[in-house]
């Protein structure tokens, strides 16, 4: 099934969705949309490129090239093609053992199954995003690493609000900075345990700042991003000897209630003050 929405002007963006019941189909639909005039759809046993064609029994196109395989990147296409493997279909009709002599175990049986249109993975409605992102982009490139520093600890702050909120914890944590000549650079790392919160996720920014070593850098953008998130409800909490913990725990739910009732921007650090 195929929802689209065109541009409001001739020369307008528009916009497809695929929706399927595996993600492969729709990820091969997504990717040959635009092979044909008017993005048409694909139907069970239809190839609207090729009419004449028959279509896999799972909805992959025979001769769909290695390349256009989910996952598949250039490198491991030339390992295919070098062992004669340059369609679908060949693919899928090599044997399972031979697939994974060749590219690996793991890559292997992943590949099988992507060419015989079989995808375990179903589509949960209304699950929560794997990821949590959140920008700061300075009105003009940025010298002082304390206002670096300053915007890492508001984003940490609007982080954690939001995981809070969403009743998440996240495992990772990655930092992006672009640079004046539009350059990047990532730095990211697994944390101690999953967690929500701020004051834990601003020390893990500010730690990767510092390994960037910026010296006289004029920055940007910050981007910071939380991953590998899951339920809070199931995440345990390393217990620790003194107050300071709790205290800082009890405030930060306290902000939380005001800023539900309030707006997000009734309490932060004075160091984040016209942040937006």
């Amino acid at each position: 099934m195929r929802y689209s929405w065109p541009g409001a002007h001739a020369a307008g963006p528009s916009c497809a969705i695929w929706c399927r019941r595996r993600r492969i189909r729709a990820s091969h639909d997504d990717r040959h949309r635009s092979q044909s005039a008017g993005h048409p759809s694909w139907r069970a046993g239809h190839d609207p490129r090729h009419p004449g064609r028959p279509r896999g029994d799972h909805g992959v196109p025979h001769r769909l090239p290695a390349a256009a395989l989910l996952g598949v990147g250039p490198a491991t296409a030339r390992t295919l093609i070098s062992y004669g493997l340059a369609t679908a279909d060949q693919i899928a009709a090599t044997p399972l053992p031979t697939l994974q002599r060749i590219l690996g175990t793991a890559t292997g049986r992943q590949l099988h199954r992507v060419a015989a249109g079989i995808d375990p993975t179903r589509v949960t409605p209304g699950a929560p995003p794997r990821t949590f992102t959140a920008e700061h982009r300075f009105p003009r490139d940025e010298l002082d690493p304390g206002r670096q520093r300053g915007a890492l600890t508001h984003l940490a702050k609007r982080l954690g609000a939001r995981l809070r909120a969403e009743r998440q914890a996240c495992d990772s944590l990655a930092l992006t900075v672009q640079y004046a000549d539009r350059s990047t650079t990532t730095r990211s790392r697994t944390l101690p345990e999953p967690t929500a919160h701020s004051p834990g996720l601003r020390t893990a920014a500010h730690a990767l700042y510092l390994t960037l070593g910026l010296q006289r850098a004029r920055v940007r953008c910050l981007t910071l991003r939380v991953g590998d998130l899951c339920d809070a409800g199931s995440v345990s909490r390393q217990l620790t000897f003194g107050l300071d913990d709790d205290k800082a725990r009890r405030i930060e739910a306290a902000a939380d209630r005001a800023r539900a009732r309030f707006g997000p921007g009734a309490v932060r650090p004075a160091s984040t003050a016209g942040m937006p």
